[in-house]
């Protein structure tokens, strides 16, 4: 282990994990997505067109939310911006995992949200999951508008693009991940016989409340 590596070792680890996990899941293809988690001073991220892989914990970026990167680095990820201004707005936020899994960018690119077809979508910290709005990606547009859509969410679909994750750690982060694309299919399901018959708004904020006691509580 680099000297230089010492202290984060254990989240660039983490990391290069969870990226691999995406592909090994169905959530992504390819080089494309990103991984990220937050730092005293900034963020860790996966860097750009490296494949799963080949990544190793020195190929995982150290740079800050103003995008000033430490020397001898790789290229952090074209999205770095976006789940920069997330960490900057949700301060509960530790992790975050962007993906492109199939039926979650199908409803991405129809501009369709997931509403409350299931109760499991409560999950996602809302009613919904929320769709943002339409930008280039790796522009500070598409990280505004992720930032509004997740204002009363912990995930989202984006626009023509893929999906979105929070969490406070990369396994809760990577959890919401892969229900976010399970919802999405079974959505994409429902659209194939009809619709799906939606949940009302009280029921999905008494299932929100009881996700609060659900499982095993940590002290």
């Amino acid at each position: 282990m680099t000297s230089r590596y010492c202290n984060d070792w254990p989240s660039r680890r983490s990391i290069v994990h969870t990226l691999q996990q995406l592909v090994t899941t169905g959530l992504n293809k390819g080089t494309s997505g990103n991984v990220s988690v937050r730092t005293d001073n900034g963020m860790l991220i996966t860097p750009t067109g490296v494949s799963p892989h080949e990544l190793s914990e020195p190929d995982i970026v150290q740079m800050s939310f103003h995008g000033a990167v430490d020397a001898d680095q790789p290229i952090p990820s074209s999205e770095w911006q976006m789940h920069a201004d997330v960490y900057q707005a949700r301060p509960e936020v530790n992790a975050i995992v962007h993906c492109h899994s199939a039926y979650a960018t199908i409803l991405a690119c129809a501009r369709r949200s997931i509403p409350a077809m299931h109760y499991m979508v409560a999950a996602a910290g809302g009613r919904g999951v929320p769709l943002a709005d339409y930008a280039t990606f790796g522009s500070k547009e598409l990280s505004l508008a992720s930032v509004q859509a997740l204002e009363k969410a912990s995930a989202c679909l984006l626009a023509n693009h893929g999906q979105l994750a929070t969490g406070a750690d990369l396994e809760s982060a990577l959890k919401l991940a892969e229900l976010v694309k399970e919802q999405a299919h079974c959505y994409w399901g429902t659209l194939a016989i009809g619709g799906p018959t939606l949940l009302s708004d009280h029921e999905m904020d008494r299932v929100a409340a009881a996700f609060k006691t659900y499982g095993q509580q940590r002290v």
